[in-house]
């Protein structure tokens, strides 16, 4: 796995990536809340020095209180004549003093709640302390974590940077050994074809000049050495025609490939005019691909057709496409000979055939050229089929805007 660069490192936390600001802000937070407590917790101890403050003055009062009743009291033992009115100091006197205990009580519980409060706020702020303390600890777990992780992905970027450049190379290699085989294949194709001229030209001059002088023998052999020949020749014409394909530059443009299927038809009954054959191609189907390799795809696969309907009375041929799809399937079905789909996977090879030259002429190399030229349009090609119940040829093409 590659992971994307961002400007903050990040760690791995329970399964995901966690940013390394999310624990700074945390930390802030935290750090600020432990301020406001501290913020807290000092006001409420000047609160609590105000009202011990005023509460050694109301003890200041009260001492006072009590200094001057023992005073009337003094006085009243003194001044006898004065009792009524001593009496009613003293009362009065005591009357204040009990709201000064009052007081002095409210404050002292006043002072115990703030007190509580205090300590409720000092255990916040250490649970606050240990938050922060934990969240920093677990950044340098988790940057640990995340220090590893690099390590792990730059490792495992360089070893795909080493595949990939193996893969380079590999490609490299193929693709040169690949023209190398098929600039071969060419020249080998090439010059051959002038000799297998000579054969065949030389074949037919004794049949025809020196008629008079050969037996029934010689003739038969001279006929086999043609049609071995002419065979080897169409041998050789495939084999460039493939060659060709797979140097030929592609071209694509729109493709009308229903009119391609139609003229590819027509040459087909003219070769063959008195054959019956139910004939099927369906409307716009269009696309974008080169039309000369497209010619090709449908010459070989309608040809096929054509050749193995030959012994059936009734033969049916259709070309149509599964437009719904993407890309679109384009098929050719026929009910002709079929094939055993136990060796389907032979049949795209060069010089594979399921049929013998007996049975059916052909070279075996137009599949292997179709699916060259489909899979140089990025599409794929497959076959349905079973023996002596026809056979179904599919392909697909790149999609692109027609």
């Amino acid at each position: 796995m590659i992971a994307a660069h961002s400007d903050s490192p990040s760690v791995l936390r329970d399964g995901g990536p966690v940013d390394a600001r999310s624990y700074a802000s945390a930390i802030l937070n935290i750090l600020e809340d432990a301020a406001e407590e501290r913020a807290r917790l000092t006001s409420m101890q000047r609160a609590v020095l105000n009202i011990l403050d005023d509460s050694a003055g109301e003890k200041t009062r009260l001492e006072a209180m009590q200094r001057a009743m023992l005073n009337i009291l003094d006085d009243s033992a003194g001044e006898k004549a004065g009792q009524a009115d001593t009496q009613r100091a003293a009362l009065n006197i005591l009357d204040d003093f009990a709201g000064e205990k009052t007081l002095l009580e409210a404050t002292q519980k006043a002072i115990l709640n703030i007190l509580d409060d205090s300590a409720e706020e000092r255990a916040g702020l250490a649970d606050t302390q240990r938050a922060a303390l934990n969240i920093l600890d677990d950044f340098d777990l988790e940057k640990k974590k995340v220090g590893q992780v690099n390590v792990e992905l730059r490792n495992e970027i360089a070893e795909r940077e080493r595949v990939e450049e193996a893969l380079r190379h590999a490609k490299a290699s193929a693709e040169g050994a690949s023209k190398e085989l098929e600039a071969f294949s060419y020249s080998v194709a090439h010059d051959l074809r002038a000799p297998l001229r000579s054969i065949d030209g030389f074949s037919q001059a004794l049949l025809e000049d020196c008629a008079d002088r050969l037996d029934a023998d010689g003739s038969r052999y001279l006929k086999h050495i043609r049609e071995a020949a002419q065979q080897m020749g169409g041998l050789i014409d495939d084999l460039l025609n493939l060659s060709r394909v797979t140097r030929a530059d592609l071209r694509r443009e729109r493709v009308d490939l229903s009119e391609l299927a139609r003229s590819a038809i027509e040459r087909l009954r003219q070769l063959q005019p008195d054959r019956q054959v139910e004939l099927v191609v369906h409307d716009g189907l269009v696309t974008r691909a080169d039309p000369r390799l497209l010619d090709i795809v449908l010459t070989n696969l309608l040809g096929n057709a054509w050749k193995f309907t030959g012994k059936r009375p009734a033969a049916r041929i259709e070309f149509t496409a599964r437009t719904d799809e993407r890309p679109p399937v384009y098929f050719v079905r026929d009910n002709g000979a079929g094939f055993d789909a136990t060796y389907v996977d032979k049949l795209f090879g060069v010089f594979q055939r399921l049929h013998t030259a007996r049975e059916f002429e052909g070279t075996g190399i137009g599949l292997a050229t179709v699916r060259r030229i489909v899979s140089r349009h990025g599409g794929k090609v497959w076959a349905e089929g079973a023996v002596d119940q026809g056979a179904t040829f599919y392909f697909t093409l790149e999609e692109a805007h027609a």
